[in-house]
């Protein structure tokens, strides 16, 4: 079970821990085989996106603006030169040497190994595996792209591989950063930003030292960093991510002590999807079940008719005191719809593709790991939002229900490639739905007047995170009573830029619904912001035009109308406690 963060530590993340807040384990994840075929999946996805751009760089687009400025870049920098800028350089970009990046991160692994009574075997291979695969797609893009170096005096001898990508930058940028997320998490105090601001500066300078040595053009440098950094990403979001809850505690059911009130054995009921839940994970969820005290769980099956609301029924009928759901965010949301109210507790065990409810709760997103600390936590209340539609009956959800860009990716999603890459295969899809038609609402939060946007993309959020760790809704918490909306409008390249800086920096929700009273009630108010948020109570959205919709990842009938209303604190479930 993770242990508690003393209040106001720091977190993983980088950003400071709140008080009562959990810390990630630093065990190696559970469902290894499963990690490394994803890890493995996403690489190959990692590698044809290099090597397309590649492909791209020295084909169709290597006559246009601003590729055809590369040669006069490297000519400029060539004319810069001084003993001392050589000299410096030199320096720079011996940093990114293979044998330095080799010996740097042999040393880094053996200390976080050798760590007296707390090894760090999960950030050891982090950065172990990380740095090697960047490694691997370098050799096989440089395989599969043919481009000369830079027509300068070259500073270095030309090794044998292509121009494109920058090995020294990618290697940079997977060691450095690597040892920045590192320096976020064991550093404390005032110097742990800046050492890790100093960390990822090495990259870039690594990556200009290699231009003005005349080794390669400015996008071989911009491919390196991109193909550092997807290591990262991929690497990091598999061995890192197991984030604390951060529900509140209910008003009943939980010790003062924070633990769980003890519950009569052999009334467990595992509610569980059977296209996504094996043979092999359901007789691994029952021995951890008998661990921990439930002894003859009853497994109810959903099927396509009934994808979870008879079951739970029936559950509830048999009088149990603990539902445990295993499957998707579809299968999560019915069975929470239907124990809403009920005061039951249930355990949140993902299996599905998105799990956003489990991965904004901070539960592992290994199934027996999730069960495991679930069953040794506390109940906690959260909310569920309420939403009706035309076409769309009365129901309640989890994390998020959308229309526009979102649901029109997620209609787009093929089943087979869910199946065979996870969540990466909703990427692949919105790529398709980028072009996804503008249109047009008129919104009415709470009391506040009605007023109009265009959009590409409104959503109703409970939680504010969704998959690979992008939060879309800093302020969305699935515990604070309220519910959130996003409307993104970003219009041509600059908007879209805007837009994904604003979700990347992230960005506080207004603090009261009453604040709504000060937007404009007519007109596009919004108009030229790519990104704007809202919180509210109640939201009635009404289109122009029948939109595509979608209710917690699953696609439901387009329509005109969507009502969302909070409901607070209906849903128990059980989470790892916050304390000690």
């Amino acid at each position: 079970m993770p242990t508690a963060v003393p209040d106001g530590a720091t977190d993983l993340t980088g950003g400071r821990a709140e008080p009562g807040r959990s810390a990630r384990s630093f065990a190696l994840p559970r469902g290894t085989g499963r990690t490394a075929a994803r890890i493995a999946a996403l690489t190959a996805c990692q590698a044809a996106s290099v090597i397309g751009f590649g492909l791209l760089i020295t084909g169709p687009a290597r006559g246009l603006w601003p590729l055809s400025t590369e040669d006069a870049v490297n000519e400029h920098l060539e004319a810069a030169r001084t003993g001392t800028l050589t000299t410096l350089s030199s320096i720079a970009s011996e940093a990114g040497n293979t044998l330095t990046v080799v010996a740097v991160t042999l040393l880094t692994c053996l200390g976080l190994l050798l760590i007296p009574r707390l090894p760090m075997w999960r950030q050891a291979v982090f950065l172990a595996v990380a740095v090697s695969l960047q490694s691997l797609v370098f050799l096989a893009v440089t395989e599969s792209v043919d481009r000369h170096r830079p027509e300068v005096d070259r500073l270095d001898a030309s090794p044998p591989t292509s121009s494109y990508t920058s090995g020294h930058t990618g290697a940079a940028t997977a060691l450095y950063a690597g040892l920045a997320v590192l320096a976020l998490d064991r550093i404390r105090g005032p110097w742990r930003r800046v050492v890790a601001a100093l960390l990822l500066l090495l990259p870039l300078l690594v990556g200009l030292a290699r231009l003005y040595r005349g080794m390669h053009h400015p996008t071989d440098v911009l491919g390196g960093l991109v193909n550092g950094g997807l290591s990262l990403l991929i690497v990091g979001r598999a061995l890192l991510t197991d984030r604390a809850p951060t529900a509140r505690p209910s008003k009943s059911g939980t010790r003062a002590d924070g633990t769980a009130d003890e519950r009569p054995p052999g009334s467990t009921a595992v509610i569980l999807n059977p296209t996504v839940t094996d043979a092999s994970t359901r007789d691994a969820l029952r021995q951890a079940l008998e661990r921990h005290g439930h002894r003859e769980p009853r497994f109810l099956e959903t099927t396509a008719d009934d994808p979870g609301s008879g079951q739970t029924a029936d559950a509830l009928r048999e009088g149990a005191t603990l539902v445990v759901v295993c499957g998707g965010d579809g299968t999560v949301r019915t069975v929470a719809d239907s124990l809403a109210g009920s005061g039951i507790p249930l355990v949140v065990v993902p299996c599905g593709t998105g799990n956003l409810l489990a991965r904004n709760l901070g539960l592992p997103l290994s199934p027996v790991a999730a069960l495991d600390a679930a069953l040794g936590g506390a109940p906690r209340r959260l909310d569920l939002a309420a939403i009706e539609g035309d076409g769309l009956p009365a129901t309640r959800f989890t994390a998020m229900a959308g229309a526009g860009l979102d649901a029109a990716m997620m209609e787009h999603t093929d089943r087979r490639a869910k199946a065979a890459l996870g969540w990466p295969a909703y990427a692949l899809a919105g790529l398709g739905t980028l072009r996804t038609p503008r249109m047009r609402v008129t919104i009415r939060l709470d009391e506040a007047p009605a007023f109009r946007r265009t959009a590409r993309m409104v959503l109703v959020a409970n939680v504010g995170t969704v998959q690979g760790g992008i939060t879309l809704v800093p302020a969305a918490r699935p515990d604070d009573g309220l519910l959130d909306l996003l409307v993104l409008d970003p219009r041509g390249p600059g908007g879209w830029l805007r837009a994904v800086g604003t979700l990347l920096r992230g960005r506080t929700a207004p603090s009261r619904p009453s604040t709504l009273t000060t937007l404009k009630a007519e007109g596009d108010g919004g108009r030229g912001v790519p990104v704007e948020f809202f919180t509210f109570r109640r939201a009635e959205l009404t289109f122009d035009t029948p939109q595509s919709r979608e209710l917690d990842g699953d696609p439901v009938e387009p329509g005109r109308r969507l009502t969302a209303e909070v409901r607070p604190g209906v849903l128990t479930v059980l989470l790892p406690s916050s304390e000690k």
